[in-house]
């Protein structure tokens, strides 16, 4: 795998990121179809560094505590989840770098794709271009009005001649990219984690979520589900456990191996999913699962929001007492230990030749998108957009039945009702799943259910200060920073 662009923005460490533009140039590369595939691998990579986006995703909402083994145990995480965070966090920092060096390494591809000439080409772009607006997506989500670079690097030196654009041309060409990545991918690839039509259509139907763009989202997400090329998994237990990736619900993956280990120096250098064992139960001895660091902890509400008949629950979250006490494990606490785990993504117990750093190389995949996911957006986009209730409620009651096992469980509600009973299923369906704080956000009830949250600072982070030392001061901090 070759690293093949410069990114101008600094991340987890000078070896990762700061590689000379010199060492590749259009003259002595994109001359071959292997070429442009090695480029899109590279690009393909950084989606592996998002498990710090996912699991902040969650710390920073009302489903989660920060844990860890001290209030201080990496203390960017510990300020998030307070809702105390500065533009000086490295947390942040990382997700900034990591995004915009994805969208330097897709805009490498495009800035050339009219280099060559070759069978396939078409989808090697439209690949490239789902990235970038996945990229470009997470960034928007987090920060807000970010710089817009199109079809050509960022590189170190140039962030001067760069100015914050504004989301909505963010979303503009978030859109423009989707929309193309629909029209020229297939619905199935042969190799599994590589993008699809599907996952193009189901990130643009969340995009126009987020901008309440309703008839918009109700359209492409009911294209998708019509398309029949997705389904519900008949045993949700299966679906996060290593015989469930890639299944019939999962409409984007994020794959992870164990193949490579990293170190806490450099910990986007894994190719496992790092935040597993930041998840994993402290000194856990015992049948299933493996130990690992005690971050990322559920509270006790959000495991009460189940009903008991909700076969989800326990899935979901595991309660180590009970676990316990059925099993005879053992385990530690941590800081703020609540007796719940993430059931979804902590450490499984692995064959005897896999890597000994266990914790920082899990290979489970990361479930970005699921069918489910979808189902819950187009019953919003239907309900909230006044378009359809009667669909809203059938693709609620779809995921409520897998839940628990019958049809006696089917909302009826219409109105806001049916829409406070969407937004409770999304919690409940995605629960550790990295969307709840992005969705108290955009649906306006972040600072009612998050401690600390202040309307009209925190619905966005900060850009990190140096990004703005960077670009010559010219940008402007975002509110309340």
């Amino acid at each position: 795998m070759i690293i093949i662009s410069l990114t101008a923005f600094t991340a987890c460490s000078d070896d990762f990121v700061n590689v000379d533009s010199n060492d590749v140039t259009s003259e002595d590369f994109f001359n071959s179809e292997e070429d442009y595939q090695n480029a899109l691998i590279g690009a393909y990579d950084l989606l592996q560094s998002t498990w710090i986006n996912a699991m902040l995703g969650e710390i920073a909402s009302d489903n989660t505590l920060a844990g860890g083994e001290s209030a201080t145990d990496v203390i960017g995480i510990q300020e998030i989840d307070d809702m105390i965070h500065t533009p000086v966090n490295n947390d942040l920092r990382g997700i900034w770098g990591l995004m915009f060096a994805g969208i330097n390494r897709t805009n490498f591809i495009l800035e050339f794709q009219d280099k060559i000439d070759f069978s396939g080409k078409n989808q090697i772009i439209a690949q490239a271009r789902f990235l970038r607006a996945y990229y470009y997506f997470e960034l928007v989500k987090w920060f807000g009005d970010v710089p817009l670079a199109i079809d050509k690097q960022i590189l170190f030196g140039e962030e001067s001649s760069y100015e914050r654009s504004p989301a909505s041309e963010v979303y503009s060409l978030i859109e423009q990219d989707l929309m193309f990545a629909s029209d020229n991918l297939p619905s199935v690839q042969t190799e599994a984690g590589r993008v699809t039509k599907g996952a193009a259509q189901a990130l643009l139907g969340k995009a126009y979520l987020y901008q309440d763009k309703f008839s918009e989202a109700a359209q492409v997400l009911e294209a998708l589900i019509q398309s029949g090329t997705y389904s519900l998994v008949t045993d949700y237990n299966t679906i996060f456990e290593e015989d469930g990736e890639n299944n019939v619900e999962s409409v984007f993956e994020i794959q992870y191996t164990d193949v490579e280990g990293a170190g806490f120096g450099c910990l986007q250098c894994s190719e496992g999913n790092v935040a597993v064992g930041f998840s994993g139960i402290r000194n856990y001895e015992g049948p299933d699962f493996t130990s690992g660091f005690s971050f990322n902890v559920p509270v006790q509400e959000a495991y009460d929001a189940f009903d008991n008949d909700d076969q989800r629950r326990d899935i979901a979250i595991l309660d180590i007492n009970a676990w316990a006490a059925s099993t005879g494990a053992t385990f530690g606490t941590g800081n703020e230990h609540t007796g719940y785990f993430n059931r979804k993504y902590i450490p499984r117990t692995r064959s005897s030749n896999a890597l000994p750093d266990l914790n920082l190389t899990n290979p489970n995949n990361y479930r970005a998108i699921r069918y489910a996911d979808v189902l819950l957006m187009a019953a919003e986009a239907n309900n909230r957009g006044g378009l359809n209730e009667s669909k809203a409620q059938e693709y609620l009651n779809q995921v409520r039945r897998r839940a628990f096992g019958d049809e006696l469980h089917d909302v009826t509600a219409s109105g806001s009702s049916l829409t406070n009973a969407i937004y409770l299923e999304r919690r409940l369906e995605l629960v550790g799943e990295g969307h709840r704080f992005f969705d108290l956000v955009r649906t306006g009830k972040a600072a009612q259910e998050i401690n600390g949250f202040q309307e009209g600072k925190h619905e966005l982070f900060p850009i990190p200060a140096i990004e703005i030392q960077l670009a010559g001061n010219v940008w402007a901090q975002n509110p309340g920073y």
